[in-house]
């Protein structure tokens, strides 16, 4: 019999709450460190513990802290809430397929599982470098648990669009330091038709994004997620929506990168390619190391007969410095098509020629 909860979009892979990113299965550990249940560890630096029931969350949330502590039982007793840790669920995860069962039945079988997501702040003292590898120290935390009240700030729609427009982000950065809402005004902007205003609105929400995320990735990685379905989408306007994600990227490359896969896919839409081309540049100004291997695949780009491919691209491997590009980029340096080029708040006016002396430079 064909489970009435079957479906598209009912069965989903499991992801950790707090960057976005697929997870592996969890298992026994493999080490002197006993635990009842199987644990696992995100990429990002968070651990997981599932409890196949989804009616010992207790033990589960104890387990996952003991995980994350490097088996110290003694440590993990002594962590709080909030201020030492963060914590997220994940239910109806059905352990033997390793899959999420949004319907909460497959097969014939009930599926209650929960997978118990651990976060542990990175300067508890006591906790081995091992332990505590990318987990990040949560300011806003610490700021809400010392008891000191203070006036939340809140930005208008209109100033955020105001400091947006005079290329003024400090105001919005210690906005974001307290209130995460700001993304939504942020995002707002990126679609305007004003092409400045747009990509100094990415910038923006690129450099917010890292300020929140040190507090709240998973509110990251669900912007990062939808800002994706709107570049899928074609019956939607997209604009901002590719140089919003390299921004983000860019700030938090260590938490973020596992989404370079997805952004690599829209290169293959010519009409978005310039746009990737973009995002893809401004991640590797910051992390080379995160795309070098696959320099090769932009080098044929460098001879597109649009001007801001060839300049985008020359970008790119410049930043990249794919010294495999050098005989390419030096026959481009003669090259008179004019682009605009977004620095530092401003659009500059540049050849292809200018950008590939560049990318030159840096080789």
């Amino acid at each position: 019999m064909v489970s009435r909860f079957s479906g598209r979009g009912i069965i989903a892979k499991p992801t950790c709450p707090f960057c976005g990113m697929v997870i592996e299965k969890p298992g026994e550990l493999e080490t002197e460190t006993q635990t009842e249940m199987p644990v696992g560890k995100c990429s990002c630096g968070a651990v997981y513990a599932c409890d196949v029931t989804g009616h010992n969350l207790g033990t589960a949330l104890v387990e996952a802290l003991v995980f994350g502590c490097d088996g110290d039982w003694d440590l993990a007793w002594d962590l709080l809430p909030e201020e030492d840790y963060m914590e997220a669920q994940v239910n109806n995860y059905d352990l033997d397929t390793h899959l999420v069962i949004h319907g909460g039945v497959y097969q014939g079988r009930r599926i209650a599982g929960t997978l118990y997501f651990v976060r542990v702040y990175r300067d508890i003292p006591g906790v081995t470098e091992e332990a505590k590898k990318g987990l990040d120290r949560v300011a806003a935390a610490s700021q809400r648990s010392s008891g000191k009240k203070r006036e939340r700030k809140v930005l208008s729609k209109k100033e955020v669009a105001a400091f947006v427009e005079a290329y003024d982000l400090n105001p919005l950065l210690d906005v974001a330091k307290e209130d995460k809402r700001i993304i939504r005004d942020l995002q707002r902007l990126i679609y305007s038709v004003d092409k400045l205003l747009r990509l100094r609105a990415t910038d923006a929400l690129g450099k917010v994004s890292g300020v929140i995320a040190e507090y709240d990735p998973g509110a990251i990685s669900k912007l990062l997620q939808r800002l994706f379905s709107a570049s899928a989408d074609t019956a939607a306007s997209s604009w901002g929506c590719l140089d919003a994600i390299g921004e983000i990227i860019s700030n938090s490359p260590e938490q973020f990168g596992g989404y370079m896969p997805q952004l690599y896919q829209f290169a293959g839409d010519r009409d978005l390619l310039a746009e990737v081309l973009r995002a893809l540049g401004n991640i590797g100004d910051k992390r080379p190391d995160l795309m070098r291997k696959r320099a090769f695949h932009f080098v044929p780009l460098l001879q597109d007969p649009e001007p801001e491919i060839r300049g985008y691209a020359a970008i790119l491997l410049g930043n990249l410095g794919a010294h495999e590009a050098k005989d390419d980029l030096t026959r481009l340096e003669e090259d008179s098509a004019g682009l605009e080029v977004y620095r530092n708040g401003q659009l500059e006016k540049q050849t292809v020629g200018q950008l590939a002396s560049e990318a030159l430079n840096k080789l």
